[in-house]
């Protein structure tokens, strides 16, 4: 192989970058249509107050954490199903759909059942701040439902990418995102003779939009697919000999997304313990954050589902030379995703209703947001896609575990709250496990050693 072949080979082939094409792009438009849901409820409330915006924040961050674990619930799954659909054993891969649907019932039911039970002890870890800890009480009280609607939903949609189906969740999300909007804007103001709820209202519009996805992905999931045709019968069927197989690749990825969760959490009750404008201003940058990293998102889901079924096919040296294509691309898209936060940073956080005090807090943290995102970038499609696609996930479990919880928050603790630095500084070291996690996963992946053999039932 010449030098030429060698280099395009390793920097990605025109073949690698359509069939990443065809799946990055509609998941991207989803994440895209997702951060836009988030941007309107944001919007809208802000003219509600710090209080009522930073508490939806804060509230929504428990929420988010539920959402991380189905996520990793769903990633887990994924990684046999994309496998088994790569070595067309679709038995196995129902009986990975199985559990994992299992599983997410039982994480719903225990967070519902918290919600329920110590909404005001919830809020109370992530503020102080009584004003915060009412209108948070009211917006989780509302959502009670949204755990099995969204996990259900969200699960199901992981699994219909990993076979390459992403066409259905992306008009899924797009009709969801206009029900979301309207229904905010019905009942937050109070229009069309509705009452004027606020908070409430903002948490009823997401409600009726989880309601909607539910019905158009698991109707579809369940009764109209017929690549995998899983129908609810199948979540009956005996599943033991896979459990095994199951607990050593997808636990691990429960695991690791379920503490990654946490330690957010631990960053959020950092930054709600820092005050409300500090709140308030990463309420503003977060939306910014998300909109940036849309196309990692992308990428990083069909980085997965690409190794996934090559590994599947039993090509483990073409596995290792796509690695290296889209630790390439990482690179890319992370300085695209700084750029767009350059351009965007002033009209949107002119934009939002907040006190002065949290815009000149949110152009600090813009510019370490600048930073960070393309490490960010990088970490997230290799360990979110790559690595974690080649069955490599207690590898990724230790790395979770070891940089957000013994560097990234107790750095950002004593820059926030005992040596009390800028902003920009607090930010950067909460969020450096992101700059140590590029470097780890980096070696990782040149060793080869991430690629896994997974077995059928």
């Amino acid at each position: 192989m010449s030098a030429k072949a060698a280099l395009r080979d390793y920097l990605g082939t025109k073949d690698l970058y359509k069939r990443m094409a065809r799946i990055a792009i509609p998941v991207s438009l989803q994440s895209l249509i997702t951060v836009g849901i988030n941007l309107m409820d944001t919007i809208m409330l802000s003219g509600m107050g710090d209080a009522q915006l930073s508490a939806s924040s804060l509230a929504g961050q428990f929420i988010n954490l539920f959402m991380i674990c189905c996520m990793g619930i769903g990633m887990g799954a994924s990684v046999l199903t994309s496998r088994y659909w790569g070595m067309q054993d679709l038995y196995s891969l129902k009986k990975a759909v199985t559990i994992m649907l299992r599983l997410v019932l039982s994480f719903a039911a225990l967070f519902t059942l918290a919600t329920l039970l110590i909404p005001r002890l919830i809020m109370r870890m992530y503020s102080p701040d009584e004003p915060i800890i009412y209108y948070g009480v009211i917006y989780l009280r509302w959502l009670l439902p949204t755990y099995f609607c969204m996990g259900l939903s969200l699960t199901c949609t992981i699994v219909l990418r990993s076979v390459g189906q992403v066409k259905i969740p992306l008009y899924t999300s797009i009709a969801a995102f206009f029900v979301n909007v309207f229904f905010n804007w019905v009942f937050i103001f109070g229009k069309l003779g509705a009452p004027r709820m606020e908070i409430a209202g903002a948490a009823l519009g997401t409600l009726i939009a989880r309601i909607f996805e539910l019905a158009a992905i698991c109707g579809y999931f369940f009764f109209a697919d017929k690549c995998m045709a899983y129908r609810i019968r199948d979540v009956f069927m005996k599943c033991g000999d896979m459990l095994r197989e199951y607990i050593r690749i997808s636990i691990p990825v429960l695991v690791s997304d379920s503490l990654l969760a946490l330690g957010n959490n631990a960053v959020s009750m950092v930054m709600g313990h820092i005050g409300q404008a500090f709140v308030a201003a990463n309420s503003v940058t977060m939306v910014t954050q998300q909109l940036s990293s849309v196309l990692t998102t992308g990428v990083s889901n069909a980085s997965g589902i690409i190794t996934g079924h090559t590994m599947g096919e039993g090509d483990f040296d073409k596995a290792q030379r796509q690695g290296y294509a889209f630790l390439f691309m990482s690179f890319v898209i992370g300085c695209f995703a700084a750029l767009v936060i350059l351009i965007l940073r002033g009209p949107i956080i002119n934009f939002y209703k907040v006190s002065p005090e949290a815009k000149a807090i949110a152009w600090e943290l813009m510019d370490a947001i600048l930073i960070i995102v393309i490490f960010q970038s990088m970490s997230s499609i290799l360990t979110k896609g790559v690595l974690r696609a080649g069955g490599d996930t207690k590898f990724l479990m230790a790395g979770d575990i070891l940089f957000l919880w013994v560097a990234s928050i107790p750095l950002g603790y004593l820059a926030g709250l005992v040596f009390h630095w800028p902003a920009f500084w607090i930010y950067t070291f909460l969020k450096i496990d992101q700059v140590i996690k590029c470097v780890w996963c980096f070696f990782r992946l040149k060793s080869g050693k991430w690629m896994k053999k997974i077995y059928s039932a």
